[in-house]
């Protein structure tokens, strides 16, 4: 019960938004992670390109605030991994179509 009850009125426990708003963002990387299903064509690369920016710059807020917020942080880099993915789908899946279209003109 002590833990439970250091845990609630801790500086980053459920009475802070320490706790909520990473529990709240945990919802980039899932539907990031639930998109790996779709086809890379429908990959939207600027958008992808602006979530890595978004990760990397507040994976380096979670590790710089006082006190620091490793749930924040962890958040940040399931969505900076998943994003690479993606993007690293989209290039290929463009790679590829170039690829096709050269074969093409070469026949």
């Amino acid at each position: 019960m002590n833990t439970l009850r250091a845990f609630w009125n801790s500086p980053i426990g459920p009475k802070t938004t320490h706790f909520w708003g990473p529990t709240f963002n945990w919802s980039l990387p899932l539907a990031a992670a639930l998109d790996t299903k779709k086809p890379p064509e429908t990959i939207s690369v600027n958008m992808t390109a602006v979530m890595c920016g978004y990760s990397a710059l507040f994976m380096r807020f979670a590790w710089v605030v006082r006190p620091r917020n490793i749930h924040l942080l962890v958040c940040h880099a399931s969505n900076e991994t998943v994003q690479l993915y993606q993007f690293s789908r989209w290039f290929r899946a463009q790679r590829s179509t170039e690829q096709k279209k050269e074969e093409a003109d070469a026949e």
